[in-house]
């Protein structure tokens, strides 16, 4: 197991592992005003597929299920 300053080979390219952490992004560019706060069912609206797994018809297909199962659960 790689160790702090040990080299890990990843496609043909050696990567110190302390040089992965001092690659991150310059301190400045996220702050707390990026984080935007949706409240009721806005999040569901804007970000479907973080709820129900995706927008196409394979997820629609897992949402008719998972109400089938719940309606089951419930009788």
């Amino acid at each position: 197991m790689p160790g702090i300053g040990s080299r890990v080979q990843l496609k043909h390219t050696s990567v110190a592992m302390a040089d992965l952490f001092s690659a991150s992004l310059p301190q400045d560019s996220y702050t707390a005003t990026d984080i935007e706060v949706l409240e009721g069912l806005e999040p569901v609206r804007r970000r479907p597929g973080m709820y129900v797994g995706g927008t196409d018809s394979a997820a629609l297909h897992h949402l008719l299920t998972e109400l089938l199962d719940n309606a089951m659960d419930e009788a």
